[in-house]
């Protein structure tokens, strides 16, 4: 009984700094793999250099940005920071949307 006294204040501590340190870390780390997981053509980044571009091709391992007119440059995934907008796919629909509400207005 003596023994588990002495280990408990060690318990303790470990506790606080899985609760307070690592699990929040490895929360981070798994969203952070999620939004790199999700990335597609079209996306509108941010690297973690502030470069601010345009996602014109994917590879397992790369990303092709085009952050100017005629200037595409080639950077590791790991290197984008943020996504600051999605491609819009689902805009494609939308004007066969507007040409409905165009007939129905005849």
């Amino acid at each position: 009984m003596e023994g588990l006294t002495q280990f408990l204040p060690i318990i303790i501590m470990f506790a606080i700094f899985y609760f307070l340190l690592i699990r929040p870390q490895q929360k981070k780390a798994k969203q952070r793999n999620a939004m790199l997981a999700a990335i597609k053509k079209g996306d509108k980044i941010v690297t973690i250099g502030g470069v601010h571009g345009t996602i014109q091709d994917l590879s397992d391992d790369t990303v092709t940005l085009r952050i100017a007119h005629n200037v595409n440059v080639t950077f590791d995934r790991g290197a984008i920071n943020s996504v600051v907008s999605s491609s819009n796919e689902p805009a494609k629909s939308e004007p066969a949307k507007s040409e409905e509400a165009k007939e129905e207005s005849k």
